[in-house]
């Protein structure tokens, strides 16, 4: 059986579309398994973001990069945008990479990646741009700052994204009672952040160094800081210190007046109980110090020191009080005089009396304080060895004068007491001389 012309072109027609079904399918199935991969960057406005598209199984498939306005940057590698701060980096059929240099916070958006199969696959890459804040300042600062005074200080950054976090500090301890303030800009896309530090003046806050500080993401752990030293005014602190805290009658005290102030304090100003120095000669001045010699009962009182700045005057006092002088010598030692004896005899004999006194010093209360004292233990062996030899002295003269008182009296007896008459007991006396001088002589 022939078959007609038109019927043999019809059936081949018909085996055509069949095969071109066929052919599509399996195209189909085999881009199900391509899918393309991005990731989201983040990048600091004026940096440079790189966007990558990767397919790990690709059959000669197309692959494009669009920005947020949906044009077209790049078709594989063929640059569809004019815009020079986009640039190829790499293209192949398993990646399409491209670099956007000075990135600008109008960058910032959604990027798409796109695989042209049957359907079209996309993948979402997300830019962040990082708003780099302006370096901060201080305000609200003015020089000098009396004591007592309320000082506000404001620290103050724009242009972070997002908001900048602001720290304060003093001397390197942070501060943790401020208030803070964050304002959206103009853009609609960066912040002003602002925070207060309020406090009282101290001059415990004279040289203090007050920093803020900015801490962002976009700094790289590197933070903005500004710094603002201060500067107080404050009333003289006065205080006196003492050289010597026992002093005693004759020595010599040095007192001393610190005076610390801002501005620095005049030269002070020292009276005594409430009126001038009562002995200048005595009593030194010189600059901050005063100079008390000779210490006596009289200089006890109370001596005031003053000091005085622009701000104010401070005073403080000091009570003196002069001690008697401690005495470790010896106790003084009295020894009586000895009377001299008179013997009316007719025996010529010579008596000698003896007196000694004790050796006394005596300190001087009014010596100065510095001066070397006497060795009192040599003094003392000195004193001890006089009274004994004294002592000896007067024993022995004691013990010879009894000896001798009684044999005058024995002699002055002999030849008087049987004379009959006053004649015959003076011949009597005058003839016994002879006797006398020969006891005498025994006696010796």
């Amino acid at each position: 059986m022939r078959l007609k012309p038109g019927a043999l072109l019809r059936f081949y027609s018909l085996c055509g579309i069949l095969v071109q079904v066929a052919a599509t399918k399996s195209k189909a199935r085999g881009s199900q398994g391509q899918f393309p991969l991005t990731q989201n960057v983040t990048v600091v406005e004026g940096g440079t973001a790189n966007l990558t598209c990767r397919v790990d199984q690709n059959d000669n498939t197309s692959l494009q990069w669009s920005n947020p306005a949906q044009q077209t940057l790049y078709f594989d590698d063929k640059k569809a945008l004019r815009d020079n701060r986009i640039e190829l980096v790499r293209a192949s059929w398993h990646e399409l990479s491209i670099s956007v240099s000075d990135v600008s916070l109008s960058d910032e958006g959604q990027y798409t990646c796109s695989l042209f199969t049957m359907p079209v696959k996309t993948s979402k890459a997300f830019l962040t741009v990082l708003g780099v804040p302006e370096k901060p300042q201080i305000t609200g600062f003015t020089s000098p700052v009396m004591e007592g005074e309320r000082m506000q200080l404001t620290c103050k950054t724009s242009g972070s994204k997002p908001a900048a976090d602001i720290r304060w500090f003093k001397n390197d301890k942070e501060v943790k009672d401020v208030k803070y303030l964050k304002e959206e800009d103009a853009n609609r896309k960066t912040f002003t952040v602002s925070s207060t530090l309020d406090f009282l003046a101290d001059r415990s806050d004279d040289g203090a160094v007050v920093s803020c500080r900015v801490d962002h993401e976009s700094l790289n752990s590197t933070p903005q800081i500004a710094m603002q030293v201060l500067e107080i005014h404050y009333t003289p602190l006065v205080k006196i210190i003492s050289s010597n805290s026992w002093p005693e009658e004759g020595q010599s005290i040095i007192l001393t007046c610190e005076s610390k102030g801002k501005p620095v304090p005049e030269p002070v100003l020292w009276t005594k109980d409430g009126g001038e120095l009562p002995d200048p000669e005595r009593m030194v001045v010189n600059g901050r110090v005063l100079s008390i010699s000779f210490l006596n009962k009289t200089d006890n009182g109370t001596y005031r020191c003053e000091a005085k700045n622009p701000i104010g005057r401070n005073s403080t006092e000091y009570v003196l009080i002069v001690h008697d002088v401690f005495n470790t010598l010896l106790p003084t030692t009295v020894i009586p005089s000895l009377t001299t004896a008179t013997v009316t005899t007719t025996v010529a004999l010579t008596t000698s009396t003896t007196t000694s006194a004790t050796a006394i010093s005596t300190r001087d209360p009014n010596a100065l304080a510095g001066q070397t004292g006497p060795d009192h233990a040599l003094i003392g062996g000195i004193v001890a060895v006089v009274v004994f030899v004294t002592l000896c002295s007067i024993i022995l003269l004691g013990r010879y004068l009894a000896r001798h008182k009684g044999t005058y009296l024995t002699n002055e007896a002999k030849g008087a007491e049987d004379a009959p008459d006053a004649d015959t007991a003076i011949i009597n006396a005058e003839g016994s001389q002879v006797n006398a001088e020969e006891k005498k002589e025994y006696f010796i």
